[in-house]
């Protein structure tokens, strides 16, 4: 049963206006889990960007920071047997799933003690015994990957469902298409999760897109798809809710338009000069997931700002050790070269 207070806090987060959002009144347990997922992704992601300065991590680096309500909203509403797959901005993903952050580092690093034995690093990260298969780096094959996750429920007959993230780059791409129409004429349960976050690799949807409202990319297909205040982790796990009801009953896929916004470039390389930092401080000050939860739990009066102190040095202890596990353990052995390499 949720409580009044739990109510009073829901109601304590704002809702952007224009949004078509409802808020999941969630139980100050449940919002204090939001706040340390999101809070540990940010931190985790903050550690990455400066490991990757100091040289730590090779290749690319994609960071979620800004996202992490899009997560945190959408994977706790999750059950055994469900699945995700999503591109190569992936580790908050794992970190949402209640992967050990000491072996997403370690890939990250391209150590034997990642999570794909340092060969898939910061893109290509797996793990099947959380139901994560992967990130991936072509653009926009996850669709089509996901589409086969949610085919494999259907033939097994069960309930379960996959979530397929892609972002508003990859929704102009032709296999997300096939996919569509494959997964509503064949009713599969899988909720394509188009994480919005605004400029793609550096062009703002505007201007690649001629179809701004991403949510109706499915219209022709028959497939219902709804616009979600990505920032609200309140707002997503609404949308999660009704969304993962929608495919357990057999009903076939749903679009959730995440609309979101990332803080830092589209990779590390990324100076993000396409964009003012007027603009990204004002989503900052205004808009942050991890600050409005925040907020709201003081608001609430079941924790206060030192006691939220406490709990931010705690999850920055996590990292600090992931990362430090991370720098001791050993490069792959030569000998992994070529092992779990399909030819």
């Amino acid at each position: 049963m949720v409580s009044k207070k739990s109510s009073a806090v829901s109601k304590a987060v704002p809702k952007k206006r224009g949004r078509k959002s409802s808020l999941y009144d969630a139980s100050p347990d449940e919002l204090l889990e939001f706040y340390k997922q999101m809070l540990l992704v940010r931190r985790f992601e903050e550690k990455a960007g400066q490991m990757y300065g100091m040289g730590l991590i090779g290749g690319f680096c994609h960071l979620y920071i800004g996202q992490e309500a899009v997560v945190a909203g959408l994977q706790t509403a999750l059950k055994d047997g469900d699945d995700v797959i999503t591109g190569y901005r992936d580790h908050g993903h794992m970190l949402a799933l209640d992967c050990d952050p000491n072996i997403i580092m370690a890939e990250l690093t391209g150590r034997s003690g990642g999570i794909s034995k340092g060969k898939g690093g910061s893109m290509h990260m797996f793990d099947v015994k959380k139901g994560f298969y992967g990130g991936h780096g072509i653009v926009g094959a996850q669709a089509s990957l996901g589409t086969g996750l949610a085919f494999a429920h259907k033939y097994r007959g069960t309930d379960n469902v996959t979530l397929a993230y892609f972002g508003d780059g990859a929704a102009n791409q032709g296999q997300v298409y096939e996919s569509f129409n494959m997964a509503k004429l064949w009713n599969l349960p899988v909720i394509y999760v188009i994480e919005n976050n605004q400029y793609a690799m550096g062009t703002a949807v505007k201007r690649a897109s001629s179809e701004v409202e991403l949510s109706r990319r499915g219209e022709s297909f028959q497939i219902p798809g709804k616009q979600v205040d990505g920032m609200n982790v309140l707002a997503v796990r609404a949308a999660a809710e009704e969304a993962i009801a929608w495919c357990r009953s057999g009903k076939g896929p749903m679009i959730l338009e995440m609309k979101t916004y990332r803080y830092r470039g589209h990779s590390m390389s990324d100076p993000a000069k396409y964009r003012s930092k007027e603009e990204v401080q004002k989503i900052r000050s205004e808009q942050d997931p991890i600050e409005m939860i925040k907020n709201a739990i003081i608001k609430s009066g079941d924790l206060d700002e030192a006691e939220l102190k406490a709990i931010d040095k705690e999850i920055k202890a996590t990292v600090a050790k992931a990362a430090d596990f991370a720098q001791n353990s050993p490069e792959p052995d030569l000998s992994e070269l070529y092992t779990e390499v399909l030819t």
